[in-house]
């Protein structure tokens, strides 16, 4: 015969009194992990990263080099000029100091 108190201390190299069932896998518990769509569902996480990655796909060199153009003169990033783009549609200006001023206010 075999001392169970003793198995009990092999299998979890504490002394648990009781063994898990038989169906336990003696990996860690999956309740704490939480999926990068976060813990309510999937939702439409996969349509936002397709739109995400859509509006910020590459775009032609000169397109780029104009925009960069277009953000030094307005003091922003090219991201930051971008992003207003995007959201707006609009082409910011230097004259456009209350916007920029916006921006600029929520750099971190």
């Amino acid at each position: 015969m075999y001392d169970q108190a003793a198995l009990d201390r092999d299998r979890s190299g504490i002394f648990s009194g009781i063994l898990p069932p038989r169906t336990h896998n003696g990996g860690p518990p999956l309740d704490d992990h939480v999926p990068i769509w976060g813990p309510n569902g999937i939702g439409c996480y996969f349509d936002w990263k397709r739109a995400h990655k859509q509006a910020w796909k590459k775009v032609s060199r000169t397109t780029a080099l104009r925009r960069l153009q277009k953000a030094e003169a307005c003091g922003l990033t090219y991201e930051e000029y971008t992003l207003v783009l995007l959201e707006t549609g609009r082409f910011l200006q230097p004259e456009d100091k209350e916007i920029i001023a916006m921006i600029v206010a929520t750099r971190v």
